[in-house]
């Protein structure tokens, strides 16, 4: 591989939705690549002007907007796909994610799905659809075992290596205290914060009445029982994350003790805000991913496989948010404070595995294109 020659490297995935998470993930993607190789980047993302902005790349496409023969072209010009990471392959989106990847398959371009998450993948017709794409692909990530079984039981017939998330090598970045201090942070009471989501393809089986009332009343008691305020923190900060924190708080009995971040933030940043809480309570995997970087001890509300997959990781264990009542939560809760300091040990102790593994995802990348971009 000539090193003064860059190698065209395209990424597709769930980016320009202002997905923290997502975000996250591809800044990771791009810093290792950056990192290994000259490489010229293309990134297919729902919004150019945003992925522009907020990542080191030389090209955006605006992938939702062009029919298969526009954005044939543009794929066309590339020496290696990348799709990935992210929960992307599940029954509503799935063939949306991987129609990039299809098209490079069938240039002869080389694929590689990169620490992808499964499920829900039920509909027979999706499986089929992804089953073909998979077993088509050069090499084939994911970031979880669930996501593995879940592609296995699907009928992926290929090599399925098991990595990690790569958002877990995301590096905290700077903010101005006196911003969060506007923001509601306050030295005299303990933070606590929560993140919501909405009920969606994504997360087909959440109910939603169900779960503004258990937040509700887990922040209240929060509130008394820890003399805290809670802080709540959208990881899609321009969509429904807002609306459900808010329908939340409307829930509650002390609302004056809660707020909502408003401002606009980096994922790096955001690791820099969780930092400042004493313990979190979430639904969002990559807000629990934060959490678990900064050391921060998280209770989880498992909504879906993804974040199942990585309390299985962290050798976590809570039950699916909807068969959590309120005792049984608070429960958790009391739990997770009282026992704070041995959840910071046990996060020290498993993240280091995990990032290890997301480390290997590049590794695997840069064999890959050795293997296989012969022209460079």
């Amino acid at each position: 591989m000539n090193s003064k020659i860059p190698v065209k490297i395209g990424i597709s995935g769930s980016y320009g939705g202002l997905n923290l998470g997502d975000e996250a993930i591809l800044q990771s993607i791009i810093g290792q690549i950056r990192s290994s190789l000259v490489a010229e980047i293309t990134v297919f993302t729902r919004s150019c002007e945003d992925t522009l902005r907020r990542h080191d790349i030389d090209h955006a496409v605006s992938s939702r907007k062009l029919s298969v023969p526009e954005i044939t072209p543009e794929i066309e010009k590339l020496d290696v796909l990348i799709l990935g990471g992210g929960g992307i392959l599940y029954d509503a989106d799935a063939h949306i994610y991987l129609r990039e990847a299809v098209i490079a398959c069938d240039k002869n371009i080389p694929v590689m799905i990169y620490a992808v998450g499964a499920g829900p993948l039920k509909e027979p017709l999706v499986q089929e659809h992804v089953r073909a794409a998979l077993n088509n692909v050069d090499t084939l990530t994911v970031r979880d075992r669930r996501s593995q079984q879940i592609l296995e039981e699907s009928g992926v017939q290929r090599q399925i290596l098991v990595t990690a998330d790569p958002a877990l090598l995301l590096k905290p970045e700077p903010i101005d205290y006196q911003r969060l201090r506007r923001e509601g942070f306050s030295c005299r009471k303990h933070i606590v914060g929560m993140s919501v989501r909405e009920v969606g393809a994504a997360a087909p089986d959440l109910q939603e009445e169900h779960y503004h009332g258990l937040l509700a009343n887990a922040a209240d008691y929060m509130i008394e029982r820890f003399d805290a305020d809670i802080l709540f923190i959208p990881m899609e900060p321009r969509t429904f994350d807002l609306q459900h924190s808010h329908a939340v708080i409307a829930r509650m009995l002390r609302p004056q003790h809660a707020s909502v971040l408003q401002g606009t933030y980096t994922s790096g940043q955001l690791l820099s805000i969780l930092k400042r809480c004493k313990l979190v309570v979430g639904m969002r995997l990559h807000f629990l991913i934060f959490s678990a970087i900064q050391g921060i001890p998280f209770v989880a509300l498992p909504y879906s496989p993804k974040v199942v997959g990585f309390l299985d990781d962290m050798q976590m264990e809570m039950p699916p948010i909807n068969y959590v009542n309120e005792g049984r939560l608070m429960a958790y809760i009391d739990k997770s404070w009282d026992q704070r300091d041995e959840l910071r040990t046990r996060i020290q102790t498993m993240l280091p595995v995990l990032q290890k593994r997301a480390m290997q995802n590049n590794a695997i990348l840069m064999d890959m294109i050795r293997r296989k971009v012969t022209t460079i």
